[in-house]
């Protein structure tokens, strides 16, 4: 039976408030699992879910790239002209906590993406329809 996840976690809005800031957490076929070694995924999860709003999405189809960790900006920023920032290869601590940090201070649009992010940037392919 496969594992139960939250729809989302972290910070709650209210319908009167934008929406803010978030991350999708890719947990599928590779993104959050044994074949990424050395990662505590539930952990990784976890902390995230502690401190910002978080949603967990089945495969992004961007193994090569696992773990994957979207960042979307708020609904402000985004008719501002942000755009989501797609981070891969996200198997360590240390960025769990940068990303955790720029989405705290703003996220895309609003808070400047700290450079220790740029090495994990990557620009997704475009999915045929």
């Amino acid at each position: 039976m496969p594992r139960q996840r939250p729809e989302t976690a972290g910070t709650e809005h209210t319908s009167a408030e934008p929406a803010p800031c978030r991350v999708v957490v890719c947990r599928d076929c590779c993104c959050g699992t044994p074949k990424v070694t050395g990662v505590d995924h539930d952990r990784q999860l976890a902390r995230l879910a502690e401190e910002v709003p978080v949603r967990v999405s089945d495969c992004l189809d961007v193994c090569e790239h696992a773990n994957v960790i979207v960042v979307q900006p708020s609904a402000t920023a985004r008719a501002a002209g942000a755009r989501p920032v797609w981070l891969g290869l996200v198997n360590d601590p240390d960025a769990t906590e940068d990303i955790t940090a720029w989405v705290r201070a703003g996220g895309p649009g609003v808070a400047p993406c700290p450079d220790i992010l740029d090495l994990y940037t990557f620009t997704p392919p475009r999915r045929s329809r």
